[in-house]
């Protein structure tokens, strides 16, 4: 089984080969995706609710930890990427899913101060303000969530986000069962329908309009691990919205390695809550990796969990370049770097497993969720 899930594991990797040519252009890769399916679904009791929100996970173990834990097996696999469903009137399932490789597809903190512990020195994060850039794409598919973090829309309905978010790993957090997700929209004065203002140099206010959550899917693996090693590794959620919200979503992708990223760097919008109202982008260079996680500096604060962590890169099918969403920002670790604290922030990173299942749970087939 061991040797079964090492194969899991490698095999999606990435067939293209970043060549050495200084006028390359960074591509998407291709990747052998494999195939997730539900097998059986469970009913289970209703959830308590009983949670307190989380904005961030903080856990010990860093890079060098992560990369020493041994492989998981197959069936440790299949665990940890069945997940429950959680529904607007407050039922629960679970869903046990099996796991098939195409051959033919195309495939340490104590004792320290932790006020500023998510800024590295200066504060190099963009609030983004006014109608024609908030309303515009990429920063169009950053969404509010109800329980205080930031989600991303993937599509038509859908929304991606932490799992802490929404579950402690434990249980699910309070008002989850009513969760929302919020729009930034102008906000008009005195009934004003948003004729054209151009003396006026104070950017204009927007407001959130929200929209209900039909369903939402966590995976086991956060659940199982409540934030530990393996926990980490599985926080992100997916959510369905009762309706379509009309607007410009961003594409998931598979993640590539690092080294492969444009200049090394990573992307993300999100509602940081020391900057109430406003949307904060940043970018930065990414420090290390694992299968799994994605460590970097980038400047943020509790909310902008949930952030999607996207980078562009040239689609050679379409001939253009294109956003995609690698990665769901996940929160702040402090790690002993030889003795030493260090704190990096965390991105848990899409993998092809963690693709063909996300893109399971928007189309509802893995026919469409070839190409990662």
């Amino acid at each position: 089984m061991a040797a079964l899930s090492t194969l899991i594991l490698l095999l999606c990797a990435a067939k293209d080969v970043m060549p050495s040519s200084p006028h390359w252009k960074p591509t998407w890769p291709s990747y052998r995706v494999p195939v997730i399916l539900p097998q059986s679904t469970l009913n289970l009791d209703k959830p308590q609710f009983d949670a307190e929100a989380r904005l961030e996970v903080v856990s010990p173990c860093g890079p060098a930890c992560h990369k020493s834990s041994p492989l998981p097996t197959y069936e440790e696999v299949k665990n940890y990427l069945s997940y429950e469903t959680l529904y607007a009137n407050g039922s629960l399932t679970e869903t046990e899913v099996s796991i098939y490789i195409l051959s033919n597809g195309g495939d340490g903190s104590r004792g320290r101060s932790r006020t500023k512990r998510q800024i590295y020195g200066y504060d190099s994060r963009f609030s983004i303000f006014g109608k024609d850039f908030l309303l515009n794409y990429p920063f169009s598919t950053s969404v509010k969530l109800s329980t205080g973090c930031t989600g991303t829309l993937v599509a038509e309905k859908h929304v991606l986000t932490a799992a802490h978010c929404i579950h402690d790993g434990k249980s699910y957090v309070k008002g989850a069962q009513k969760l929302r997700v919020g729009f930034l929209k102008p906000k008009h004065k005195d009934g004003s329908k948003g004729s054209n203002i151009t003396n006026s140099a104070m950017p204009e206010k927007m407001k959130f309009q929200w929209i209900r959550v039909k369903r939402t899917h966590v995976p086991k693996g956060w659940i199982k691990g409540n934030a530990n090693d393996i926990g980490m590794d599985y926080d992100y959620a997916l959510l369905e919205l009762k309706k379509p919200h009309k607007r410009k979503f961003m594409k998931i992708g598979v993640s590539p390695p690092a080294r492969h990223l444009p200049g090394g760097r990573i992307h993300f919008s999100g509602y940081d809550n020391d900057r109430p109202g406003n949307l904060v982008y940043r970018f930065c260079d990414v420090k290390d990796e694992t299968y799994d996680l994605l460590y970097q500096q980038c400047d943020a604060q509790p909310g902008a969990s949930g952030s999607g962590v996207y980078v562009r890169m040239w689609k050679r099918q379409n001939h253009k370049w294109e956003r995609k969403i690698i990665g769901i920002f996940s929160g702040h670790q402090w790690v002993d770097m030889n003795g030493t604290p260090q704190d990096f922030n965390v991105a848990v990173r899409i993998t092809p497993l963690k693709y063909a299942q996300i893109c399971y749970w928007i189309k509802g087939n893995y026919l469409d969720c070839r190409e990662g």
